[in-house]
């Protein structure tokens, strides 16, 4: 996994705006469709992770988790952010490349 290129690539979405974080947000994103790629933080909590997990199963939308809620939240210039979705699919497939 290169996790500085996926940073990178999150970014880049953040500043295209093809990205949305935060809880609440995520979860809009998955349920209208609308995300392409889930990434939660690593230091959630467990039943968070059950949450998106079960969501993101439902939905068929892919989910990964790395880094820390502050590199999250760094990378898309933000405070800390336990979870984010890339609305982009031409973005969540680079990044999906990027976890193999």
């Amino acid at each position: 996994m290169n996790e500085s290129k996926i940073y990178g690539y999150l970014g880049l979405a953040a500043r295209g705006r093809k990205v949305v974080s935060g809880e609440f947000m995520t979860e809009k994103a998955v349920k209208d469709g609308k995300a392409k790629i889930v990434i939660l933080a690593e230091d959630v909590s467990d039943n968070t992770k059950k949450m998106f997990g079960n969501m993101c199963e439902f939905y068929q939308v892919p989910l990964y988790t790395m880094g820390s809620k502050e590199l999250l939240g760094h990378a898309i210039g933000k405070q800390m952010r336990a979870s984010l979705a890339v609305t982009d699919a031409g973005l969540a497939k680079a990044i999906k490349k990027q976890f193999v």
